[in-house]
């Protein structure tokens, strides 16, 4: 068999067409079906790698913070009359105005539900208060009854603190 010369492709080889997928030569993407054709990694493997990956990512991460210390440090060391009291008002005005803003929409919102119930539009929950205000009205009626049973209650020209009670 003759040597090719330059610039003529060497003979097709039978052996090599199963491997590339071509009878006429090697193709450009054989190396990577070679590989792609290779066993997946097992489960151990992937761990293996995940745990790599990890690792150098946080030495990376460390290393960038440790740069970025020793480089920005003086930077921030020399400005910071600059810009600490703007921050720390601006952080003092936040924390006060939400919260205020907060105590705000939540008054609000009571005042809206207490408006609803007034007007008879029974609103969400009212329900419960009108449980409560039984109760107590109750309770009430029981201790008075309680109290005149035993005599210790005294009946005075004064009105009750519960009409109705």
């Amino acid at each position: 068999m003759a040597e090719p010369t330059a610039g003529t492709r060497p003979a097709s080889n039978p052996d090599r067409s199963s491997v590339t997928g071509s009878a006429v030569g090697p193709c450009p993407g054989g190396f990577l079906r070679r590989l792609h054709q290779r066993a997946l990694p097992t489960s151990t493997q992937k761990l293996i790698g995940l745990l790599a990956l990890l690792t150098s990512g946080g030495i990376l991460l460390s290393l960038t913070c440790a740069l970025t210390l020793v480089f920005l440090g003086p930077a921030v060391l020399l400005t910071s009359p600059i810009w600490v009291p703007p921050v720390a008002i601006a952080f003092l005005v936040t924390s006060v105005a939400v919260p205020a803003c907060a105590f705000a929409a939540a008054g609000v919102a009571g005042a809206a539900w207490v408006y609803r119930y007034a007007k008879g539009w029974r609103p969400a929950g009212c329900d419960r208060v009108d449980y409560a205000r039984s109760r107590i009205a109750e309770t009430a009626s029981h201790v008075k009854h309680r109290a005149r049973e035993y005599g210790g209650y005294k009946k005075s020209s004064t009105k009750d603190a519960a009409p109705g009670a």
